[in-house]
């Protein structure tokens, strides 16, 4: 399964399609943002084998310098991907794809590659394959947060923020 209404937070068992799905996804992302892209990775939940996660696939484009994001602006509109002006994510310019406008099955983040969000990022998607006691323990942080923000994404991520940025500096 793949999709997440906007108005709705859950979890689903992980789904060896969603590796497939990524590839299908880097092949055609990377023949529009080949020039610019340095790196396109899968990260978050959905790239973590076991690993319950909201059924959306999260796509890191790393790019250098960072100002280049503006060339992948474009080519992703022509894949159906649409920009999230105002995602509110530092360093991030984020891009969606769905179904239709009301449901999410991808989310492109654009950020410097090699910089702190990529590296941190990934570093943290690495922790969580390794390490069994982390995924459980992320798993739990997530079902608190939607258990506390079953409709809004934003209240979501935010209520699990702590708890990554914690890993992360640990690592």
């Amino acid at each position: 399964m793949l999709g997440l209404k906007h108005n709705a937070n859950f979890l689903v068992e992980y789904d060896p399609a969603w590796e497939l799905e990524f590839a299908h996804e880097k092949r055609r992302l990377s023949n529009v943002v080949e020039p610019v892209a340095r790196g396109i990775e899968h990260y978050g939940s959905t790239a973590v084998k076991g690993m319950k996660a909201k059924p959306i696939l999260d796509i890191l484009i790393g790019v250098i310098p960072l100002e280049d994001w503006e060339k992948c602006h474009d080519p992703l509109l022509r894949l159906g991907y649409d920009y999230a002006a105002n995602a509110g994510v530092p360093g991030h310019h984020i891009f969606g794809r769905g179904r239709d406008k009301s449901e999410r099955t991808h989310l492109v983040h654009v950020v410097e590659y090699m910089g702190l969000s990529w590296c941190s990022n990934l570093a943290f998607r690495d922790a969580l394959r390794r390490d069994s006691f982390l995924r459980e323990a992320y798993t739990a942080e997530k079902q608190r947060a939607i258990a506390r923000g079953p409709t809004s994404r934003a209240e979501y991520n935010e209520l699990k923020r702590a708890f990554i940025d914690t890993v992360k500096a640990s690592l």
